[in-house]
């Protein structure tokens, strides 16, 4: 397990410090916690108290990581969620949960532990009875869930790959800019284990949906993403609704997968603001 950073620490102690309610932000694969600071500013001036905890040894910068891809291989999701619960439990108030792809599952993750006062899952990954597998899923993911060498390394998006699966909604031009400002290696492990979620019941991408301290849960979808289609957000949303605490969904026109972190991010961080200060307040 990795300990808790300085800086994650100094997250911890500035959000307890402030009496304020904290968003503890999770990033998925192929991005670093800066990925949020955007959020973090616009969250912050809400009135909330922002974090955004670390996979177990991610490095601190975009460049650093593309120095050490290495780095981020062989990270399960149980030591990811075990490592974002360190976090959780270190605050004074149970937090907001805002996650996106593989962050968008994780916040679920914790959700259904009762760890959350709300969530709001952003193009989430898929969990053990979430379904469908639509052809732009495949073509995104299908080259590195067949090769079994996947589990152990770090897997880097070319950029052909990147404008598919994240940028396909944007502009060459924007889509390169995202490229080279964010994209890093991601664990191949944590791929696996959503891609094969349904053929492996001791899969660790499980949700509880049924739990009634989840609490609110906002499901975001953009609705051009190749990487986690509508189909896929509405399987998991239909299987959340279960839950007797509020669930809704959310499908944001014309975006794609880089929905957080494009030109037009602040109309996904006002829906999910929107739902927060209805769900906490």
């Amino acid at each position: 397990m990795a300990s808790i950073s300085v800086r994650e620490n100094r997250e911890i102690e500035a959000a307890n410090a402030s009496h304020d309610t904290p968003v503890v932000f999770i990033h998925g694969l192929w991005l670093l916690p800066s990925s949020w600071a955007n959020w973090v500013d616009f969250f912050k001036a809400a009135g909330y108290a922002p974090l955004t905890p670390d996979w177990p040894d991610d490095p601190e910068t975009v460049e650093a990581a593309r120095a050490n891809p290495d780095a981020l291989a062989k990270k399960t999701l149980k030591q990811i969620s075990d490592h974002t619960i360190e976090i959780v439990n270190a605050l004074d108030k149970k937090p907001v949960l805002i996650g996106h792809s593989t962050g968008g599952l994780l916040a679920e993750m914790l959700a259904g532990q009762g760890l959350s006062a709300a969530t709001v899952a952003i193009d989430p990954g898929i969990f053990r009875g979430v379904l469908p597998l639509p052809p732009s899923v495949l073509k995104v993911a299908g080259p590195f869930l067949v090769n079994p060498l996947t589990r152990g390394r770090a897997i880097t998006l070319t950029f052909d790959q990147f404008a598919y699966g994240w940028a396909n909604a944007l502009d060459e031009k924007e889509a390169k800019e995202l490229y080279n400002t964010f994209h890093v290696a991601g664990s191949g492990i944590a791929l696996m284990q959503m891609g094969n979620a349904n053929l492996n019941p001791w899969t660790e991408a499980k949700v509880d949906t049924k739990n009634p301290a989840r609490g609110a849960l906002l499901i975001i979808d953009g609705e051009k993403d190749h990487t986690v289609p509508w189909a896929i957000a509405n399987a998991a949303y239909k299987r959340q609704k279960r839950n007797p605490a509020v669930t809704e969904i959310v499908k944001i026109p014309n975006r794609g997968h880089s929905l957080t972190i494009d030109h037009a991010w602040r109309e996904v961080a006002q829906t999910a603001l929107d739902f927060v200060e209805r769900s906490v307040n």
